[in-house]
């Protein structure tokens, strides 16, 4: 396990690397990195403003080479939202890097926590909370799906549509309550009397006969 002091190396390094790489306009924290919010468990959020003229593809792979070469990246994986790449990569000690490369005019805040490094942030389209319908909509399809994988016998299947059922129905609930519904974020925010019916959707046990 990383120690916060490990983690506070890696950041101070990764952003001093920012500010001395020219393909870099803009740089800057994301999540709890953002205003110094990390607790110890807390992962590093970088985001990159790519400059215009640069070539995308060997910014991400110079970046990458360095991440495995000077940090110890043991492996990756690659998330996509739009024309924007998020790598994350994992370190030793099982420290989470996550670097976004963003081209230049869509550098900025999509969420409220963001902190400008250095550079120009844009006024960007803010990502939007799950609409309710839809949460409502997969919540009773998966319940469709649990009943039938139990009159199936098949176990597993009805344990992971049961769990998807239950995950729409926790949104719904972060909805009302205005906390964060994506990613489980803010389940634990949610107030207890509204979250407590929502135990009885934990599978415990399976009948006899399967």
């Amino acid at each position: 396990m990383f120690t916060t002091v490990e983690r506070g190396r890696v950041r101070d390094k990764l952003v001093a690397a920012a500010k001395a790489d020219p393909r870099i306009a803009a740089a800057g924290f994301a999540g709890s990195s953002a205003y110094g919010e990390e607790d110890e468990w807390s992962d590093i959020d970088l985001a990159l403003g790519l400059a215009p003229s640069v070539d995308y593809d060997d910014v991400v792979a110079a970046w990458t080479e360095s991440l495995y070469r000077e940090h110890g990246a043991g492996t990756h994986l690659d998330v996509r939202a739009g024309s924007t790449l998020f790598r994350v990569f994992l370190l030793q000690g099982t420290l989470q890097v996550d670097i976004a490369f963003w081209r230049a005019e869509e550098f900025g805040a999509t969420g409220p926590r963001f902190e400008v490094l250095f550079g120009k942030a844009n006024d960007v389209e803010k990502t939007q909370p799950p609409v309710a319908a839809n949460l409502i909509g997969w919540a009773w399809l998966y319940a469709l799906h649990a009943r039938s994988s139990i009159g199936r016998g098949r176990v597993w299947q009805a344990e992971y549509m049961i769990s998807g059922m239950r995950d729409q129905v926790f949104a719904l609930a972060c909805l009302r309550h205005d906390v964060p519904a994506v990613q489980g974020r803010g389940m634990d925010d949610v107030p207890p009397d509204a979250a407590a019916p929502l135990m009885a959707a934990l599978v415990r046990s399976r009948p006899r006969e399967w």
